[in-house]
């Protein structure tokens, strides 16, 4: 089913270990505020906890990396690390996985990106830090697919030169995942980007920060789809979590809505899911499905993933997809939305 040989994919992004610290009520607990969901604890307080793991060599670029070359792609990826033992234990996952690190620079006396993750229920809240590492984008040559996501802050004129390598280039084609930051420098800082982009892959969420508008049902979603395809990129993808996910082509003037695959039990954790989705559908294409069919192997991996702990854990190889296929329900498809 899946099966390649080539360099396909080159993921651009941060790379970090990320420490899940699980959270345990009554000690922490989640409410509503002003329209908002908030995690919550008392200020002050020795708040127990159940555990802390640590998780290497994650992030969203480095996921989509991981994913396509256990889908069956090979992959390599285009990042920064400093010189610890952090570095050293994310090089060694990166190796593992068979992820090409030709472009993973190592810094000297620089201390490589450590996020917290704040586990509670099956979701979490991520506390960041993007070192700064005066980062220069290297000659990366054609890879078919280039796949940019989550970067941090003072990379504007980074992005410049992905932006000028797209145009000295431009057989190769651009995913674009923004991340927090990214979407913070704003689409007018970006046009570069997305005007290079064959595809953008958003959360509901985000697209409606990206845009400055909201919206709710399929009028709402068509708004988000059109008005980020106007911003240059040919296709968009935008998840909307459990309840599914909207693909639109503005060359054809095709939107297609996919609707989640079952869980078979309930999420371990929602980390990776949006990750595992995007970089998927990528692999998929770039293997030579359809976008209805990308769109169900999407959502069989994303699945897969929150039945974990970490972005990485649950992503699928390549052989993995066909039993969840053959006993997916036969309304699992990706349809027209008129």
């Amino acid at each position: 089913m899946f099966g390649s040989k080539k360099l396909d994919l080159l993921a651009v992004g941060d790379i970090t270990t990320d420490a899940f610290i699980r959270l345990i009520p009554p000690y922490a607990h989640s409410r509503i505020d002003r329209g908002n969901l908030e995690l919550c604890m008392n200020f002050g307080d020795k708040i127990p906890y159940e555990s802390v793991e640590e998780i290497n060599a994650v992030g969203n670029s480095p996921n989509a990396a991981v994913s396509a070359v256990r889908i069956g792609l090979s992959s390599g990826l285009v990042t920064d690390l400093g010189d610890d033992d952090n570095a050293r234990k994310c090089l060694a996952v990166l190796k593992k996985e068979g992820v090409d690190t030709t472009f993973v620079k190592t810094h000297r006396g620089k201390a490589t990106n450590y996020h917290y993750v704040l586990w509670f229920e099956s979701d979490r809240t991520i506390l960041v830090k993007h070192h700064d590492y005066g980062r220069i984008f290297p000659d990366i040559g054609e890879p078919k697919w280039l796949y940019l996501s989550s970067l941090g802050q003072g990379t504007e004129n980074y992005h410049d030169a992905i932006a000028a390598h797209l145009e000295k280039h431009p057989a190769i084609k651009l995913c674009f995942q923004p991340g927090t930051f990214q979407i913070g420098m704003g689409s007018g800082r970006l046009a570069r980007v997305y005007k290079n982009s064959e595809l953008a892959v958003i959360n509901r969420f985000e697209a409606g920060e990206i845009l400055k508008i909201t919206g709710t049902g399929e009028t709402g979603i068509k708004k988000l789809l059109t008005g980020i395809s106007s911003l240059g990129p040919k296709t968009v993808l935008i998840t909307d979590g459990p309840a599914g996910a909207y693909f639109y082509d503005s060359r054809k003037g095709e939107t297609l809505f996919a609707p989640p695959y079952p869980d078979p039990k309930p999420p371990l954790n929602r980390t990776g899911a949006g990750d595992a989705y995007a970089s998927t559908f990528v692999s998929a294409t770039i293997l030579g499905k359809t976008p209805a069919e990308a769109l169900r192997f999407a959502g069989i991996n994303s699945m897969s993933v929150v039945q974990q702990v970490g972005a990485q854990r649950g992503l699928l190889h390549g052989k993995d997809f066909e039993p969840f296929l053959a006993k997916a329900p036969d309304d699992y498809e990706a349809a027209p939305l008129s």
